[in-house]
């Protein structure tokens, strides 16, 4: 007699759809940013109560699940975040949530996480975030790392310092010259400064209400931390802190930020028949490991990885947008790759050198990026989102532009 099956049969899997992403205007961490006396957990809800009032056409009962990412997971980020924010935004107390940690990567594995669900039939639709408030909680707040990760020599001592990590990448890689990495970073902040001007960037953001003891109230419309006007010439004259007569400084560097971003994620006949936007279609991903100590060059084998598992090549792709955690990571994954630092087609509207990097909140401004980009570009058909990830990682999405029209007779 023949056993009877254990599970039922396999299911197709969906296709995965970004439908929108927001964000918070990001600001620098410390008593002076805009948000030191804003809590994490409000930057959180505003984003989803934003998302929800773009698309009323989603019902908030329909919202499978909620997925938050926080590097630091205590105080105002901790309490499983994902669903405290849900409650606090509103959401039906139907609708559960959880929280996330790949410390720069999280709101990436947010992603990721809900769309694996999606993909599988667990969910249709799901909001998926992240959050850093590091004015509140400096990374590495409350930790207690093993010592036997040093003792051990698992690690080199300089892969708990994220400046020290890409000091290595420059040692690693000596045609990364600081000069490189300094005209990397000033290119970062005039692109960005074009976008903010042509309203390229700003119509993803969400306004926060801000306050201030001797200020009063105040209204956060815009990034605080980019410096228009930087140069080569003013980048050269920075201090070294990780290192004497290092390369890696603050102008070739993200900053500590604080904000929030978020995205809605949907199988994509739910978007159809709820009248959603899809803004790209997910083609696949991958998350890799590396030296602790170079964690910089994680994006590197990542998207190898996932290149190597779609059946794509670098040449297939049309826009790039990397993280910019430092200067020298972005150009070990450009050199990597045969890419030209100043190919617009990477980070055409700058990066987190200029805007700010709030660690777990980063992967989604770069999909939301990504994704209004191929709105402009029907001829370009695949893009990635890519980032390095602290203690020795990766992380690489690649997207499908739904608006690709062929026309340039190429899979780019």
């Amino acid at each position: 007699m023949a056993a009877t099956p254990l599970s039922p049969t396999a299911r197709a899997v969906r296709n995965v759809a970004f439908v929108e992403g927001v964000r918070t205007p990001f600001g620098k961490a410390g008593e002076k940013g805009i948000y030191a006396n804003t809590r994490a957990d409000d930057l959180v809800v505003k984003v989803i109560r934003e998302l929800l009032r773009r698309h009323p056409g989603l019902p908030p009962e329909r919202v499978d699940d909620v997925a938050i990412a926080a590097t630091t997971q205590i105080g105002d980020q901790g309490l499983t975040i994902g669903r405290t924010a849900a409650l606090l935004a509103g959401l039906p107390r139907s609708v559960p949530g959880y929280a996330i940690d790949r410390m720069c990567a999280g709101a990436m594995t947010a992603v990721t996480t809900v769309a694996g669900g999606i993909g599988f039939g667990a969910y249709d639709i799901a909001i998926a975030g992240g959050v850093e408030h590091m004015g509140r909680h400096p990374m590495g707040e409350g930790v207690d790392p093993n010592p036997r990760i040093i003792a051990d020599k698992l690690v080199d001592p300089s892969a708990l310092v994220m400046g020290q990590t890409a000091e290595n990448v420059h040692d690693r890689f000596p045609a990364i010259t600081k000069q490189r990495a300094d005209a990397y970073a000033a290119q970062s902040q005039e692109r960005y400064a074009d976008a903010v001007k042509t309203a390229k960037i700003g119509p993803e953001l969400v306004p926060v209400a801000t306050r201030s003891p001797e200020l009063g109230w105040g209204l956060a419309t815009e990034d605080e931390p980019p410096r228009p006007g930087t140069t080569v010439e003013t980048l050269a004259g920075l201090r070294t802190p990780f290192r004497p007569h290092g390369r890696v400084t603050a102008g070739n560097s993200a900053g500590l930020n604080d904000g929030a971003t978020g995205a809605i994620i949907a199988a994509e006949d739910t978007a159809r028949e709820l009248g959603l936007p899809i803004g790209m279609r997910m083609v696949g991903y991958a998350f890799a490991g590396v030296d602790p100590e170079v964690m910089g060059i994680g994006p590197v084998p990542a998207t190898e990885k996932v290149l190597t598992r779609t059946g794509l090549s670098i040449s297939d792709i049309g826009l790039f947008e990397i993280n910019e955690a430092f200067a020298v990571q972005v150009l070990s994954f450009l050199d990597h790759f045969g890419i030209d630092q100043e190919d617009p087609r990477v980070n055409p509207w700058g990066g987190a050198i200029a805007c700010g990097h709030p660690l777990a909140a980063s992967g989604i401004r770069l999909m939301t990026q990504l994704s209004r980009q191929f709105a402009e570009h029907p001829e370009v058909r695949y893009g990635i989102t890519t980032m390095c990830i602290g203690l020795g990682m990766g992380g690489t999405v690649i997207w499908e532009n739904p608006a690709y029209d062929g026309t340039n007779g190429s899979a780019k």
